[in-house]
């Protein structure tokens, strides 16, 4: 009788969130119907993301949750069903780049097998700071984040007000020519002003 290990199940839930995510990966560039390719999207995140939880990187699993499927995958889903595409002359237009892409997949691929042929020889890293082993991984992050790198973080995030408060100022600018909802003004529409009563003649109609 097969005993069943912490170790087996760990192995056995790698394979199958590794099967998932390839199947789903897959989907995602087969499907015909181009929401369910962003559901093939959603659900390749989701089994990446618990890959990294059996990694211990339980920080990167619940950013992969909560901003790419959360945000980005749900964006794409509303843009994908509220555009009308028509991804037959896309895919038309996009085959005079298919040996130009061809090459890049090429080159792509030679990196990640020089990558994963030169990870073998590195040896592992080792922490022997008492108090970051103590630490889980997202404390050992936002300490790292908050101290070493607290200069760049602030940066990051200017930048990304700055770009927030530039969406907003397009957003609002006053353009001639564009008809805009005034609010202020239907609120105070009078029911006179909003409908009125004329009595028409047979055969005659209103000027």
């Amino acid at each position: 009788m097969i005993e069943i290990t912490p170790s087996i199940i760990e192995a056995l839930a790698f394979y199958v969130f590794a099967v998932v995510l390839v199947v789903a990966a897959i989907g995602v560039i087969t499907a015909r119907n181009q929401v369910y390719s962003v559901l093939f999207l959603i659900l390749a995140f989701f089994n990446s993301s618990g890959l990294f939880i059996l990694l211990g990187a339980e920080f990167v699993a619940m950013i992969m949750v909560i901003v790419y499927v959360g945000a980005v995958a749900v964006l794409f889903l509303f843009v994908v069903m509220m555009i009308d595409i028509d991804f037959k002359t896309l895919r038309e237009g996009a085959m005079r780049y298919a040996p130009l892409g061809l090459v890049m997949a090429i080159i792509l691929m030679t990196e990640l097998f020089l990558l994963f042929k030169a990870s073998f020889g590195s040896e592992p890293f080792e922490n022997h700071d008492p108090l970051v082993e103590q630490m889980t991984n997202t404390q050992a992050l936002g300490s790292v984040i908050y101290t070493e790198y607290i200069f760049a973080f602030q940066i990051s995030g200017f930048i990304l007000l700055l770009a927030m408060i530039g969406a907003i100022t397009l957003t609002q600018r006053t353009r001639s020519g564009v008809r805009k909802q005034n609010i202020e003004k239907q609120v105070a529409t009078s029911q006179d002003d909003a409908m009125s009563i004329r009595k028409v003649e047979v055969g005659k109609g209103i000027e």
